[in-house]
């Protein structure tokens, strides 16, 4: 790719015509959404991109145009979600590091940062010197499917024997056992998000072997109680619906060689008015401790539909303004 720069003109030129017109879009649909946001002009003749506009504006189109075309010919399709997280990057000045990704090692395409927050969190994931991670914010940001994905990793590199996924059936409360069938069956219902993380990564036959084998263990959080988990990748989820009682018994259930992720939305809590969140009060008293890394995310770093995060952002809103009590 080369560059031929003056102070508001840019002309690059793409080698690879498959790649560009994925870069391109539909119409051009991508470009125009580069357009807008840094508030650039560009045209695509046959090849060839000509950048005008400010200087800076210039620069930033560049960087997300340069790296879009090279994240096209490792063969990703270009669309509105690989264009947010261009701009994520670029517009808060964080750099890209492609280390961070989540290799499986057999194949699979490798997943990949939308955003310097979901960056941060991976590091953390990936990082051996902590032991217990928690993920918190609102739903949408890649904190459960991130902290599977990194999980499934391990299994299939063999780092760790098993893996465990818990949530507070809190929706269930007492009538669980009252549910027909066994354990699988009753708490199933509670854990379809989880299925689907375990799903996109791993794909349906294997998930179904590795929990054949008893390699992967999905289950309610009460029953966690008594067992110590060594060499196993943990996952609490919803943990905002734990009470600290409860968040205390699951932090504590961790043996040697383990590792444990936390996620949930402190916001969103089911709890009774009454009871304070375990995940909130954990993150509080255990921020600083060593081998715990905490991480942050906000409606800014929603991947789903871009409405989501205005939806977030408007009941956030609302509630400072104490029209939600």
């Amino acid at each position: 790719m080369l560059n031929h720069k003056s102070a508001t003109h840019v002309i690059l030129d793409f080698p690879d015509p498959a790649a560009f017109r994925n870069l391109c879009g539909i119409h051009h649909h991508n470009l125009a959404q580069i357009e807008q946001v840094f508030s650039v002009t560009i045209q695509a003749p046959g090849g060839h991109m000509v950048i005008d506009g400010a200087e800076d504006m210039v620069s930033k189109a560049c960087t997300v145009v340069q790296r879009l075309y090279t994240r096209a010919l490792g063969g990703e399709t270009i669309a509105d979600g690989e264009i947010r997280a261009a701009f994520s990057f670029v517009t808060t000045g964080t750099r890209y590091v492609k280390q961070d990704q989540i290799s499986f090692g057999d194949g699979r395409k490798q997943i990949v940062a939308r955003n310097p927050a979901q960056q941060n969190y991976m590091r953390s994931l990936k990082d051996s010197s902590f032991d217990l991670v928690f993920g918190s914010g609102p739903a949408g940001t890649g904190k459960t499917f991130l902290a599977i994905a990194y999980g499934v990793s391990l299994l299939l590199s063999k780092r760790v024997k098993q893996m465990v996924v818990a949530r507070p059936a809190l929706e269930a409360g007492e009538r669980l056992g009252f549910l027909p069938g066994d354990l699988e069956e009753k708490v199933d219902p509670y854990m379809m998000p989880i299925w689907d993380a375990f799903q996109q990564t791993l794909g349906a036959e294997k998930l179904s072997r590795l929990r054949e084998q008893g390699q992967i263990q999905i289950a309610p959080l009460a029953f966690m109680r008594g067992r110590t988990f060594s060499d196993a990748y943990i996952v609490l989820d919803e943990a905002q619906n734990a009470t600290i009682g409860q968040m205390q018994m699951v932090l504590t259930r961790l043996g040697e060689g383990g590792h444990m992720v936390v996620t949930g939305d402190p916001d969103q809590s089911d709890l009774p008015a009454n009871i304070q969140s375990g995940l909130s009060h954990a993150i509080g008293i255990l921020e600083n401790v060593e081998g715990v890394s905490c991480n942050r995310f906000t409606a800014d770093d929603v991947v789903r539909h871009p409405l989501v995060a205005r939806i977030i952002r408007a009941y956030d809103a609302d509630k400072k303004a104490g029209r939600n009590d």
